[in-house]
């Protein structure tokens, strides 16, 4: 039951009893001196002048005298906010299902599967629907404690175990999304234009080791801390959702099964999109390299978890 909704039962609880006693009158209409005026409706806000209440209940209207304490005190009453864990923030507002972003410059050819924008047109447009979204998720990318460089070697498998472990959930994809573009649709977390505020656009992506007696080239490690100093900061406060290391998610769509129902979210150092809205999909849920690694989510106390 939604906060309203529970708000609204009690309401009704308490004045089914209180209103049987003196000082209140009943009718099945607005009474005169509420003629012309908006008259409230059931289960909205009750209507409070000189002193009076008008409240619409199954049955016909009430109106009576205001006095502390009374169970009209509870409408107005706000319930307390549900609250995230202190490492985490809580992302509210209204996420769009499709949006379309224009750009109006290219950093390459944009047909390259991973063309950088310059600049994208404003505003963005939402051409799908607009959907509630309430859910708490990390501030920073998962750093074990003691640690100063976030965890990598992960994968979609490894990141939903661990973030079980922390009485988390893995985020969906829309979750990320919603929580790095904002209610505005941004194509980058920071804004509309590419700017170097992210752990990314590096060219020194690969290095020589030693390995079994025999040079080998692998990936370089680029990680970088996360830092609340950083302007690597979306709407909500998030950090770092772009560039750094790529984020498993979970994507919704039912036809999505095991072992293909993740996508990497974000970009790495690597020049590539690092955009909000852009995943990757060619790996399965048990891929996992030196770029990739963790951001948890969580259901607020009073909701429920995500279908997926």
């Amino acid at each position: 039951m939604s906060s309203r909704s529970w708000l609204t039962a009690l309401v009704f609880g308490a004045l089914s009893a209180a209103l049987s006693g003196g000082g209140v009158a009943k009718a099945t209409i607005p009474p005169p001196e509420w003629t012309g005026k908006l008259a409230c409706s059931l289960g909205e806000e009750p209507m409070v002048e000189g002193g009076k209440e008008l409240l619409a209940l199954p049955g016909g209207y009430w109106v009576r005298s205001l006095e502390e304490g009374t169970a009209s005190d509870l409408a107005t009453d706000e319930l307390p906010e549900p609250t995230c864990p202190e490492d985490m923030v809580r992302v509210k507002g209204s996420y769009c299902t499709e949006v379309k972003q224009n750009c109006l410059e290219w950093l390459d050819d944009e047909h390259l599967p991973y063309a950088r924008c310059a600049i994208y047109e404003d505003p963005v447009q939402c051409v799908g629907q607009r959907v509630p979204m309430s859910f708490c998720i990390d501030r920073f990318e998962y750093t074990r404690p003691g640690d100063d460089l976030p965890l990598n070697q992960q994968s979609f498998d490894l990141a939903g175990k661990l973030c079980q472990s922390l009485g988390k959930r893995i985020c969906t994809e829309s979750e990320w999304n919603f929580a790095c573009e904002g209610e505005t649709m941004l194509p980058y977390p920071y804004g509309l234009a590419r700017e170097p505020k992210c752990n990314q656009d590096r060219d020194d992506l690969f290095q020589m080791i030693e390995v079994d007696g025999k040079r080998k080239q692998v990936l370089k490690d680029n990680r970088q801390a996360s830092r609340s100093s950083s302007e690597c900061v979306s709407p909500f406060g998030v950090y770092d959702m772009v560039g750094n290391l790529d984020e498993p998610v979970l994507r919704e769509a039912t036809r999505y099964s095991p072992p293909f129902r993740n996508s990497l979210k974000g970009g790495w150092w690597m020049a590539a999109r690092n955009r909000c809205r852009p995943a990757t999909t060619a790996h399965d849920d048990y891929y996992k390299d030196t770029q990739i690694g963790v951001r948890c989510c969580a259901d607020l106390p009073d909701e429920g978890a995500p279908a997926g």
